[in-house]
């Protein structure tokens, strides 16, 4: 096989690429800008372009697919060319589809949770020596590449985004994978600037249990209204099984889950997380894995990279790091730290750093947000707000959407000293951000407070 990327420097499409070539697939590809860390990673495999650009060149007949990235454009010379050469045209998902038509498919969907409950699966089947096949959207410690693909393995593990596939294919990207076993974690509006309503953001996920295989099954989130609401209309359709927040004590260590008369001891904390655990068990057991068997397996897992992540830890001091930027992913994970650490205060500092968390209709969905923060941060750059193209808010503006004791800061400066502000004596800090505060470096920040 001969697959050229077009914009390989994405975060998933290396991972593909770099799968592909490891399957012995002959690779190539181009981007015109390629950063850390897909371009050391692509230089070790050896698939590095060796230059930066598009160039038409790299489209030939003896190509078999061409595969497509979102940084890609239409009227790209190479995409042209490739229509010009009747080469097959992929985007992401559909190539990662035509890998696994004869596999078993398990999907991963949600608003929130998608990459721990996948990041949980692949721990315990790892744990356990059940090989599979995978597709994860984020980085996970272990793993020197996201993607796996072989001919042997009869399972994939696929998260399933519900962003576009690609500038050509307008699909959201869980609508192409066709899952024999699905999950649905939770529904809150997202992606308002390809969903411009929440009907139309939750008919994406109806119109994904349609495309679930016949027989199939869909695991589902019952603590959701939206969710159990859509399960609902597949009961005589497919098999659902239900999950929900299990019995569970908060310890100095983590958590004490209770099962079928069994406990287990794990290092995860929060109702948010030990739902995700609970749908994590139920997919797994779809595909033949025992759940007192699966649980054992979590009993060391500490969680997905950039998932509440623990930075540094002090005598009576901690500091967390969590990806959360969506109105319900801020609400979970508060409650779940000020929930672990009932004795100490809460420090929450949020950046709104999305397209959706910046465009000011949005911005009342964050209402009570951070409520379970002693003491809460909202930051924001107005450049950031310009380079999206998005009309102005103001810091007023933020913090009537926010309510409550919200401190918002528009300066990376004022961010730190809020935080310096504070004897961290019985605090714990939690940084919340797919960003970094604009040059915010946690683990520097972290050493000195702990200091």
């Amino acid at each position: 096989m001969k697959v050229h990327f077009i914009a390989i420097g994405g975060s998933a499409m290396h991972n593909l690429a770099i799968a592909l070539s490891r399957k012995g697939a002959e690779v190539t590809g181009s981007d015109d800008e390629i950063f850390e860390p897909s371009k050391g990673r692509l230089k070790k495999e050896g698939i590095l372009p060796d230059s930066i650009g598009w160039n038409e060149a790299n489209i030939h007949k003896d190509l078999d697919a061409v595969i497509l990235g979102m940084h890609a454009r239409e009227g790209n010379p190479e995409l042209e060319r490739a229509k010009e050469l009747d080469i097959p045209i992929f985007s992401y998902p559909e190539y990662i589809y035509e890998q696994s038509k004869n596999k078993k498919r398990v999907v991963i969907g949600g608003s929130h949770g998608k990459t721990t409950i996948t990041s949980m699966i692949l721990h315990a089947l790892q744990r356990l020596d059940v090989p599979v096949d995978y597709m994860v959207g984020a980085q996970l410690e272990g793993y020197d590449c996201m993607v796996k693909i072989t001919e042997e393995n009869d399972v994939i593990i696929l998260e399933g985004d519900e962003y576009l596939s690609s500038p050509l294919d307008r699909r959201p990207k869980f609508h192409l994978y066709k899952p024999h076993v699905a999950l649905i974690s939770g529904i809150a509006w997202d992606h308002i600037n390809v969903f411009p309503t929440w009907e139309n953001y939750v008919e994406q996920f109806s119109r994904f249990c349609e495309m679930i295989e016949p027989n199939g099954v869909l695991v589902y989130n019952k603590t959701d209204a939206q969710v159990n609401d859509i399960a609902s209309d597949y009961t005589e359709k497919l098999n659902t099984v239900a999950y929900e927040t299990p019995t569970y004590t908060s310890n100095p260590n983590g958590t004490t889950l209770e099962f079928e008369g069994n406990s287990y001891s794990l290092k995860i904390f929060g109702a948010h997380n030990l739902q995700n655990l609970m749908g994590a068990m139920e997919t797994c057991a779809a595909i033949g894995v025992k759940k007192d068997d699966f649980l054992k397996a979590m009993r060391d897992f500490t969680g997905a990279g950039k998932r509440l992540e623990k930075v540094t830890e002090g005598e009576s001091f901690v500091m967390y790091k969590d990806f959360a930027h969506s109105p319900s992913k801020l609400k979970a994970t508060t409650a779940a730290v000020k929930e672990q650490y009932p004795d100490r205060e809460l420090i929450a500092c949020m950046e709104l750093h999305t397209f959706s968390s910046l465009k000011k209709e949005f911005l009342p969905e964050y209402d009570g947000a951070m409520n379970a923060a002693d003491h809460a941060l909202v930051y924001f750059s107005h450049e950031v707000v310009k380079h999206k193209k998005l009309a102005p808010i103001t810091a007023e503006e933020v913090k009537a959407a926010f309510g409550g004791n919200v401190r918002v800061e528009t300066s990376t400066e004022a961010v730190l000293d809020f935080i310096k502000g504070f004897d961290m004596k019985d605090k714990v800090l939690l940084m919340m951000s797919s960003g970094n505060f604009d040059g915010i470096d946690y683990g520097d920040l972290g050493g000195e407070l702990v200091g």
